[in-house]
Formats: C-alpha cells, sequence, structure tokens
C-alpha cells in the first residue's frame, strides 16, 4: 500500500512546479505536463519515490543511525522542528553551518559550550559573574540554541539527511555528497537532482506538501527505531538464554569431575586401609612366632657325640 495517495497530494499542491523558465532540465523525467507556463509533477512517480524514501530511511534507522532533518526555509522550518521533535530526530531548522558535516569536530565544541552555560545555570556558578558578563552569556546561549538546539545530543555524524528544498540547502547537501551521506530530499522543477540519492519529486513551496511528504518520511524513521529496539531485545534474549545453557552444561562438567574424583579418593583409601590391615595380621603372628622359638631348646648339631649330650 501506498504511503500517500494521489489525491491527498493533489490537495496538498505537491503537483505544481516552478515556471517553465525557471527549471533544471535534469527534471525532465519528472515533469508529467506544461499548463499555462508552469511545469506539472508526474504524482504518480512522486507517489513512488515517496515510498522509496520512506523504505530507506526505515531501513537506515533500523540500522541504529540517526537521519538529520534540514529545512530552513520559512515553508519547512516549523514543519521541520516538529516533526523531528515529533519522534525524537535531529534537525536544523535555523541556519545551516557551513562544516556542521565536514568540520563536525569544531561544531561539537560549540555544543559542549552550549552544555557548560546550561550547567553553569543549573549549579549556580553563573552567578559568580558580572551583571555585564553573565548578559553576554545569555546572548551568547541564546545563539548557540538557535542554530544548534537540533542537533546538541548529535554525537557523531548522521546516517542520512532528509532535505526539503535542495536549492536553497546546498551547502548541506554538498557536504553530505562530500562525506558518502545519503541524502533523502523534496526536488522542485527548479532543483537539479542527481546529487540525491533518494528523490522525492514535488512542490517544496507548499507547506501543506512539505508537511505531508515529512510526516512520512518521520513514520518511517519511526518505524526503523522500533524495529532496531525489537531486534537489539530479542538479540539480548538470545545471549541470556544462551548464557542460561552454557551455565548449565558448566554446572554439569564440574558436578561429574566432583563425582570422578570422589570415585578416586574413595579407591585409593580403601586399599590403603586393606594394605594397613594385611601388615597389621602379618606383624601379629611375626610377634607370636618370635617367643616360641626363643623357649625351644637349640637343636644339636649333626654327627654330635651321644656322651656329650649325657
Amino acid at each position: 500500500m501506498a504511503s500517500l495517495e494521489i489525491e491527498d497530494l493533489l490537495n496538498a499542491g505537491a503537483h505544481f512546479g516552478h515556471l517553465t523558465r525557471r527549471w533544471n532540465p535534469q527534471m525532465r523525467q519528472y515533469i508529467f505536463m506544461e499548463r499555462n507556463g508552469i511545469h506539472i509533477i508526474d504524482l504518480k512517480k512522486t507517489q513512488v519515490l515517496v515510498d522509496e524514501a520512506r523504505n530507506a530511511a526505515e531501513r537506515i534507522a533500523a540500522e541504529g543511525k540517526r537521519i538529520l532533518f534540514v529545512g530552513t526555509k520559512k515553508q519547512a522550518r516549523d514543519v521541520v522542528r516538529n516533526e523531528a521533535a515529533r519522534i525524537g530526530a535531529n534537525f536544523v531548522s535555523e541556519r545551516w553551518l557551513g562544516g556542521m558535516l565536514t568540520n563536525f569536530a569544531t561544531i561539537r565544541k560549540s555544543i559542549k559550550r552550549l552544555k557548560d552555560i546550561e550547567k553553569m545555570e543549573a549549579d549556580g556558578t553563573i552567578e559568580n559573574y558580572t551583571k555585564k558578563e553573565r548578559l553576554m552569556i545569555s546572548r551568547e546561549k541564546e545563539r548557540l540554541v538557535r542554530v544548534l538546539g537540533g542537533i546538541a545530543d548529535m554525537n557523531r555524524l548522521p546516517g542520512a539527511l532528509y532535505i526539503v528544498d535542495i536549492k536553497k540547502e546546498h551547502l548541506a547537501v554538498k557536504e553530505a555528497k562530500t562525506l558518502g551521506i545519503p541524502v533523502i530530499a523534496i526536488v522542485d522543477t527548479n532543483t537539479d537532482p542527481r546529487d540525491i540519492d533518494f528523490p522525492i519529486p514535488a512542490n517544496d513551496d507548499s507547506l501543506k506538501t512539505v508537511a505531508l511528504i515529512t510526516k512520512v518520511i518521520a513514520d518511517g524513521v519511526s518505524m526503523g527505531r522500533e524495529a532496531s529496539k525489537a531486534l537489539m531485545a530479542e538479540e539480548g534474549a538470545a545471549d541470556d538464554r544462551e548464557m542460561k545453557e552454557q551455565g548449565k552444561e558448566g554446572a554439569g562438567d564440574d558436578a561429574q569431575a566432583r563425582r570422578r574424583t570422589r570415585s578416586r579418593r574413595g579407591g585409593s583409601g580403601g586399599g590403603g586401609r586393606r594394605d594397613q590391615e594385611q601388615r597389621a595380621a602379618g606383624g601379629g603372628e611375626e610377634s607370636a612366632a618370635a617367643p616360641a622359638a626363643a623357649a625351644a631348646p637349640a637343636a644339636a648339631p649333626a654327627g654330635a657325640p651321644a656322651g656329650d649330650e649325657a
């Protein structure tokens, strides 16, 4: 079943492209017709490509990777922020900082500065600064939150980008391409879709269209995360079962070893007692024979004269 119906796309105005004089020839394959000087997008292709993009987002999220939502234009800003917040995803909705991906180490330093300021506010150490210094720190925090608030917990590069309007967010597209990060994006008739891994031909100036498609992508990410959690839970349960089985086998082996040890000890102990009893019995006979031998007269030597005996 398709993620979006053609009727929903029509009602949202997803089929309206730009003026024909502003088109990009690379979008030719996604254009259905020209009407009143405006290109009309083929919504059947949009429908298919939305599904492909959604499946890609779900697959990437299922691998445990994050998808960064990017949309800084007026029509996309609130939608991107709200949908990303709904599923707990990272987002950029105010301004794309140059090097946000390719110079991520520097961006992380700015994120650390934001967290340090928040910590100072929480533990009260900010009161150690003068009133003027506190005002400057407060303004710095506002700027950092506005620009980096959506990626404050992003500790590593994302697994993919979802972008609204690749013409406006060309820096994000360029950085993602440099790093080999796949891009899912809405592409209008005035853009070049060749650098986009999962293009979605649609009207990127329509608030309804942006909201409709962004929700589908966000739902795909959410489902991928749930699948990832279920897989991790299943793997954890399998590991627990394996450990229990190994524990049982180990306990059985230990019991058998103890039985063999007791058997060996018992065998050697029995033989020792029998030897002692035999030695004790032999010693008794020898001691009894000794007095008898002492009491008996010495036998006469052979050939001795009888007179000597008298």
